[in-house]
């Protein structure tokens, strides 16, 4: 059966991918109740939801490590990006070393949006998505716990998701500006873990945003493989070894 199944498949099945790339809130994308599992759940069949996450990263060492995670040997495959950098970039010059000027967060954006230009990826398959917003009393209990000051500031934040959104808007791509859409909401801050990460509500929320843009990124993809209802029990091999699209309703 394994003998006949290789001389009637001339290659692996390719699955289109969704990369998210991004920092520690990309990374624990697929935490329970995450905004990445939800994507995956909704693009199932069609294309794998791949996370990129890079906990602590900013944009200067984002751009860094990209080539290696899209190249011109893997770009063919890839429908759709988020970039997901910032709130590591807007910690203060004073408190943090990884603290990346505004200026420089901005050409760290473009360099990362050229690159994937150059690779053959479309302003329609790249989306930005600001820092969320930072809720600084949440976020100063943390740091007081882990021994030290707080080290990021709300107002700091906005600038820099201002900026991804004048990005975003210079090139065309799709943004979603989640510092404001959070503190839009009442309550906002029960969005976040800790004062800086997302909690399972925000996660949703995060979703919410994401979720349409996936699907419309996406549509054009067929479900991979038949349904089962389209496969014949007596004589699968009719169905399962010929490359055909399953049917959608």
């Amino acid at each position: 059966m394994a003998a006949s199944a290789e001389e009637n498949s001339e290659d692996l099945q390719t699955w289109p991918k969704f990369v998210l790339f991004g920092d520690s809130i990309t990374q624990l994308a697929f935490c329970d109740g995450g905004w990445g599992a939800a994507l995956q759940h909704v693009l199932q069949r069609k294309c794998d939801v791949v996370c990129r996450g890079l906990s602590g990263y900013t944009t200067a060492w984002g751009k860094l490590v990209l080539p290696q995670v899209i190249n011109k040997h893997n770009a063919t495959d890839v429908v759709l990006v988020t970039i997901f950098f910032g709130a590591n970039d807007a910690s203060l010059k004073e408190m943090s070393p990884k603290h990346v000027p505004l200026d420089n967060y901005k050409t760290n954006l473009r360099d990362m949006l050229e690159y994937l230009q150059q690779l053959g990826l479309g302003p329609d398959q790249v989306i930005l998505i600001t820092p969320p917003a930072l809720d600084e009393q949440a976020w100063q209990k943390h740091c007081q716990g882990m021994g030290s000051s707080i080290n990021r500031l709300n107002e700091v934040t906005g600038q820099y998701a201002k900026a991804c959104w004048e990005v975003a808007e210079e090139r065309k791509v799709t943004c979603v500006d989640l510092w404001t859409a959070m503190q839009k909401e009442k309550d906002w801050q029960r969005f976040l873990e800790d004062g800086l990460h997302l909690s399972r509500k925000g996660n949703q929320f995060l979703a919410q945003h994401l979720v349409p843009l996936a699907q419309e990124g996406t549509n054009h993809l067929p479900i991979i493989f038949p349904l089962s209802e389209d496969v014949d029990p007596y004589q699968p091999e009719e169905a399962l070894l010929h490359k055909t699209e399953a049917k959608e309703d």
